[in-house]
């Protein structure tokens, strides 16, 4: 006896596009099969597609609020190119909204808005007992990282960019911008921000030049802290800090054309504000990294971050 298949299941052997599991699908399928076919009547077909007729003949009805939402999520979608539903979803109930991600997913969708692709797991680093060799983070302070990223100006000259994050908050604490950095630089980034927040127990990076030079190596002892450097060829050993210079490449510095050294300190600064106080970390529950920065005098509320009239700070 020849097997049947469900009628809103993707069949193999016919070839079929998807699956009918929206009740706006179905209804679609249903008048589509009538058009074609004016001789079957609407029980008949909604039948053969297991189709009940009260959701066929159900009439959808838009909120009031659905087309401000909708302007909502396109202006963000717009600020925040390379944000998905669900970073959205959170950004706008920072701006006031009761919705959940369902609701926003389907004007998403139905807009044609392009969700980012997800990125490959990565296992996690361990020895043959399971145990894991890099050193976690406990508590703010805990455990620094730092590393460099590379750019160019659209003449073509180099930008290099001083990385420092708290791996705990996930909180970048400062990118520093040069045509060159030397370990003098490093030195100097690194005392300004222990100055202001503290000396933290490890400071976290790879094996080049800067980081392990002997006068960077002795600095860090005298000061209390601890190095962490991590295996030759193992990026993956600094995972926090690589993961943050890879949202750094994907969201700006792949989306900007820096014409100045200077334009390019300005942006990526106002990247790094956006990112500690707006921008919504899905591994501290779509949360921003430092939330409390929001309330020091002279910066913008997040609000202001949000709204797409908000222009950027000029380039002097």
């Amino acid at each position: 006896m020849r097997s049947q298949t469900s009628p809103w299941k993707a069949d193999p052997q016919r070839g079929s596009r998807g699956k009918l599991l929206s009740p706006s699908r179905r209804r679609q399928c249903v008048e589509r099969i009538q058009r074609a076919h004016p001789e079957v009547s609407e029980r008949r077909a909604c039948r053969a597609l297991a189709q009940p007729r009260s959701t066929q003949r159900h009439a959808p009805r838009v909120r009031d609020d659905e087309e401000a939402l909708r302007a909502d999520i396109i202006n963000l979608a717009t600020r925040f190119g390379r944000y998905g539903y669900r970073r959205i979803t959170a950004l706008l109930k920072e701006l006031g909204w009761q919705v959940n991600h369902k609701r926003v997913e389907r004007i998403w969708r139905r807009e044609g808005l392009r969700v980012p692709m997800k990125q490959p797991k990565r296992g996690r680093l361990c020895l043959g007992d399971s145990s894991l060799i890099r050193l976690r983070p406990e508590r703010a302070n805990h455990v620094w990282a730092y590393d460099f990223v590379a750019c160019r100006t659209h003449s073509g000259k180099p930008i290099r960019l001083l990385t420092v994050i708290d791996e705990w908050s996930r909180e970048c604490l400062a990118i520093k911008v040069a045509p060159r950095l030397r370990s003098d630089d490093v030195l100097a980034t690194l005392t300004e921000l222990m100055v202001r927040r503290g000396v933290p127990e490890y400071i976290r990076s790879d094996n080049g030049p800067e980081f392990t030079a002997k006068r960077v190596r002795d600095w860090i002892e005298r000061i209390g802290a601890k190095t962490l450097f991590i295996e030759p060829g193992s990026p993956w050993e600094n995972g926090y800090n690589e993961s943050f210079n890879g949202k750094l490449r994907d969201e700006l510095l792949n989306g900007e054309i820096f014409y100045t050294l200077r334009e390019a300190e300005v942006l990526i600064e106002e990247w790094r504000m956006t990112y500690n106080q707006v921008r919504p970390h899905s591994s501290l529950g779509y949360r921003p990294p430092a939330p409390a920065a929001t309330n020091v005098p002279g910066r913008l509320h997040p609000d202001a971050w949000l709204r797409p009239q908000i222009l950027r700070p000029a380039l002097t």
